[in-house]
């Protein structure tokens, strides 16, 4: 239907019923700004969902650009893949997402063994690629600090790194942040601090304190809510904040089992808890799929037989794109 048409059936539904005018005009408003968020998966293998990916890139429909648990397989900060990037997201400091190390390139190694040859200590992949795309990293508890520090020792500002708590809320090129709980650890590894400190860290088997480890709630410009669930278990907050209180209709969730939720606990947070219209797989810490299609008996496909809404699986490569409601419009199997 063309945009006068259109019209002329809203006006028409006005006057036959104008207890109704100000839900139709409030419909129409929300039909012409409703623009796509899409979200990329940043995985070792193209086409493929694979042991260690966690990374993904979300774009807002203004073009604001976000890159969520770098990780080892996005190939430093000259992966072809990455392209303009404003914010990353660092849900906690452990070496399989913040980046301690990192592919020389996608594909290199195998789905089930990526070849992270390539050390990003005491750096970090992270702000490796701040620092490249003057990016703005956005983290929660103590870890701006230690970004700030990082960005300003190599020659970045530490107004990079910024902080946003729980309750509390960011706004950044028309896309609003915000941390939420989630339950897990949240060590600094010696490798990433360096010196004698991390020597001794290292030689003592202890990690530097970072605060609790959090999850994301991101709030685009057409209305979508996604949560991303960084590493977590099961908390009551999946429903009192995350559900109850911001009302999101897309997760991301981790399903990789004894570091984290495993698949029926997983579900149980989507189906129970957050209830969200559709849920995106996270951190499976396996082989999930072969030439792209989903194996048999895996997390995932566990997972995804015990989930009521529909699941998607980030494929590398591969761009979903979601309206504000959480539907997929492109990309999604």
């Amino acid at each position: 239907m063309n945009p006068v048409s259109v019209t002329v059936l809203l006006l028409a539904l006005m006057i036959a019923f104008p207890a109704t005018a100000a839900t139709a005009s409030r419909l129409s408003a929300t039909t012409a700004s409703d623009g796509l968020v899409t979200i990329t998966p940043l995985g070792s293998h193209d086409g493929e969902f694979c042991r260690y990916d966690r990374a993904l890139i979300l774009e807002d429909p203004n073009g604001t650009r976000l890159l969520y648990d770098v990780g080892r397989t996005v190939a430093g900060a000259d992966d072809p893949r990455l392209g303009n990037i404003d914010v990353i997201l660092v849900s906690h400091m452990h070496g399989d997402h913040v980046g301690d190390r990192h592919l020389p390139e996608v594909n290199a190694g195998v789905c089930a063994k990526p070849d992270f040859r390539l050390n990003a200590s005491p750096n970090t992949n992270s702000v490796n690629i701040a620092l490249a795309k003057g990016a703005t990293i956005v983290t929660g508890s103590e870890m701006p600090k230690f970004f700030a520090a990082k960005l300003k020792a190599l020659g970045g500002r530490a107004e990079q790194s910024q902080l946003v708590r729980f309750g509390a809320s960011r706004s950044i090129k028309g896309v609003t942040l915000t941390t939420v709980p989630a339950t897990h650890s949240n060590g600094i590894a010696g490798s990433m601090i360096g010196g004698k400190l991390g020597a001794l860290l290292e030689q003592s088997g202890l990690t530097a304190y970072a605060g609790p480890p959090t999850g994301y709630v991101v709030t685009f410009s057409n209305g979508l809510n996604v949560y991303l669930s960084g590493d977590t278990g099961i908390t009551a907050e999946q429903q009192a904040v995350v559900r109850d209180h911001y009302g999101v209709q897309l997760a991301v969730m981790n399903i990789g089992d004894t570091f984290t939720t495993g698949p029926k606990e997983a579900a149980y947070v989507v189906n129970a808890l957050v209830k969200p219209r559709a849920v995106i797989a996270s951190h499976a810490n396996e082989q999930a799929t072969r030439k792209g299609k989903l194996l048999a008996g895996t997390r995932t496909a566990q997972f995804s037989q015990a989930v009521t809404v529909p699941v998607h699986v980030p494929l590398s490569g591969r761009t979903m794109a979601f309206d504000s409601r959480g539907e997929c419009h492109s990309g999604c199997e």
